[in-house]
């Protein structure tokens, strides 16, 4: 091995990055936070310091073969970062052609779900699939789609935002500025504001009942779950049965062999996964039932961002 490939996974708070070999395993992970300098250029610098750091503390003979970035709004028509909700930098950012400056090989970037996507498809479950869709779980919800063995990107760069599609447009803020989009329901603040709701519209015994909202998290959520606390487990059910829902729909559009869930909420297993199914097969047309595997990630949890990243790199290369 003498080449590796950087795997960049740029979240609101901290920038994973890590390196992958030739096999798709990853020798290295590290991150720094994300937004403690108010100019761009000044974040790819630190960025750039701290890779090389690392690269040298692995193996100075290694060289970067190509720099895969997963970012939100990231446009991979365009090398762009666009109005990021989440991000300190606003406008339209070309991180693309500043990285290459810095590291003088090929960089790509894409939204961190179609990243996601992408990184299923080369070292996960869907080797070998044409078709198929993968649902990030995180503090909001993230999709991409793969059509006929393609990531769809779209006219603009900016397909498969289906943590937006809308559940109910009176419903939850969102931070998109709508209301009632499906990531304000699915997700891990989504499922949070679920309990909360719940905790409110019942009287129950619940563990849940002595925790603020900042102090719950899924894993929380889970343990009283499977300990039986009703109001955890009803968070789960209503979860899946608007997961199931909107999936169905997606299902209408694309055909796809699979939908992969991945993500923190996904790491609640059968919590998650068993209500989902049920209500995605009663919302489905008949000529799809029986016919889509909901399943779970093949790539590990902590070190898919960087896989999915690196493996817009050896996409690039293959073609």
């Amino acid at each position: 091995m003498n080449e590796i490939i950087v795997g960049i996974d740029i979240g609101g708070t901290t920038t994973k990055y890590g390196f992958v070999d030739d096999s798709g395993n990853v020798i290295y992970q590290n991150s720094i936070e994300t937004q403690v300098r108010e100019d761009f250029h000044d974040y790819i610098s630190d960025l750039e310091m701290a890779i090389r750091d690392s690269l040298a503390q692995v193996n100075s003979s290694l060289k970067i073969k190509g720099i895969g970035m997963g970012a939100p709004n990231g446009n991979f028509y365009r090398g762009t970062i666009e109005h990021a909700a989440n991000l300190r930098w606003k406008g339209i950012i070309p991180i693309v052609s500043l990285v290459e400056e810095h590291f003088q090989v090929p960089a790509i970037i894409t939204n961190d779900a179609n990243a996601a996507a992408m990184g299923e498809a080369i070292y996960g479950n869907a080797t070998g699939m044409n078709d198929f869709i993968a649902i990030t779980l995180g503090t909001g919800l993230g999709s991409g789609i793969v059509s006929n063995g393609k990531l769809v990107h779209g006219h603009d760069g900016f397909a498969a935002e289906l943590g937006h599609v809308t559940v109910n447009p009176h419903g939850r803020q969102c931070g998109c500025g709508r209301k009632g989009c499906l990531e304000t329901y699915v997700s891990a603040t989504g499922i949070k504001r679920t309990v909360y709701k719940l905790l409110a519209d019942y009287m129950d015994d619940s563990e849940l009942r002595s925790h603020s909202f900042d102090e719950l998290s899924t894993k929380m959520i889970s343990e009283c779950a499977l300990r039986g606390d009703f109001i955890a487990k009803e968070a789960f059910e209503y979860t899946g049965s608007i997961l199931g829902r909107k999936l169905a729909d997606s299902i209408a559009h694309t055909n796809p062999e699979a939908i992969f869930l991945l993500g923190g909420l996904s790491q609640a297993g059968d919590l998650i996964f068993e209500p989902t199914i049920r209500h995605l097969e009663n919302h489905l047309m008949p000529i799809y039932q029986g016919k889509v595997k909901i399943l779970p990630s093949g790539l590990p949890n902590q070190t898919a961002p960087i896989l999915g990243a690196s493996s817009l790199i050896v996409n690039h290369f293959k073609k």
